[in-house]
């Protein structure tokens, strides 16, 4: 295949799913975000868009939902998803870039974004591609990179780091990888339709020396209780927000699912392996049960 956009951080061919979580010793980053998740995810919903789903590894905690749309950029990620999750009606994969979703507007009635922001060179631009897709009164679970940690300031009062963390603008600590001020996050999410109805801080132990030493159970019990902290102070590597998207937002119409990101037009069909727009007669191809809008030629 061609080269990805510069702009997008990609983990097509990675072994991150079991470098990182499986053998990473991130047990307990794990347990802290699936409560948070719990807490702030409803109860039950029709239609759910993960984006960053990556090889599925919250996806089975959605189980209120009667479908979930995995989103990834890497082709190979959503296929170790496929994988993990078996084949079920309930799941569809999509192979898309963020800021170009291929969604009709007003299909979603939930979305998550889960350990993606921090790569989104244009975040409020991102924020805004989610709003777009979302219904009236749609939940949004947001989790971004805080800049604004305990550990951030304690370095730069101590002159160990150049970058503030009481500055507002993001900072990029290595090559697509940012962090976010929260009060910067949150006049984002006002501007793309939301209102914010819950923070809860996540990860305040992300600390080799405490995971090493202390028994796992007790760091997250820890850190379930700090997590309700969130609304009025964010000190933590990691923050889960609960938005709602608010405004006039009429519903997809019945029928309506994919748009052509050529023409945008809304009449897609899928014929053989692809997706044919009936407006611009685009084909988007459909590998292996994995749509395909990246626009990468193979």
């Amino acid at each position: 295949m061609a080269d990805q956009p510069h702009n997008i951080c990609s983990y097509e061919g990675s072994d991150y799913q079991s470098t990182f979580w499986d053998q990473g010793e991130r047990l307990y980053e794990d347990q802290v975000e699936a409560i948070a998740l719990r807490r702030l995810l409803p109860s039950k919903g029709s239609l759910l868009l993960e984006l960053g789903a990556g090889a599925g590894r919250n996806t089975p905690r959605y189980q209120g939902f009667e479908r979930v749309v995995l989103l990834d950029y890497s082709l190979t990620q959503l296929e170790q998803a496929q994988s993990r999750l078996g084949d079920s009606s309930r799941y569809l994969y999509v192979a898309a870039d963020v800021n170009r979703l291929p969604f009709v507007a007003g299909l979603f009635d939930a979305a998550t974004m889960i350990r993606v922001l921090h790569h989104m060179p244009d975040a409020p631009r991102s924020l805004q591609q989610v709003s777009q897709v979302l219904q009236s009164e749609a939940v949004f679970i947001l989790e971004y990179a805080n800049k604004h940690n305990l550990k951030a300031i304690l370095r730069y009062l101590l002159k160990k780091q150049p970058w503030s963390p009481f500055s507002l603008e993001p900072v990029e600590f290595a090559a697509l990888n940012f962090d976010f001020h929260p009060n910067a996050v949150r006049a984002w999410l006002l501007q793309a339709g939301f209102s914010l109805e819950r923070l809860l801080t996540v990860s305040h132990f992300r600390v080799g020396l405490l995971k090493r030493f202390l028994p796992l159970k007790l760091l997250v019990a820890l850190d379930s209780l700090l997590q309700w902290t969130g609304n009025w102070i964010q000190l933590s590597p990691s923050v889960f927000a609960r938005c709602i998207a608010r405004g006039e937002r009429p519903p997809a119409e019945a029928g309506q699912f994919f748009r052509c990101l050529d023409c945008d037009g809304v009449d897609l069909v899928e014929v053989s392996d692809y997706l044919e727009c009936q407006a611009c007669r685009k084909h988007w191809p459909v590998r292996n049960g994995i749509y395909d809008f990246r626009g990468i030629e193979s």
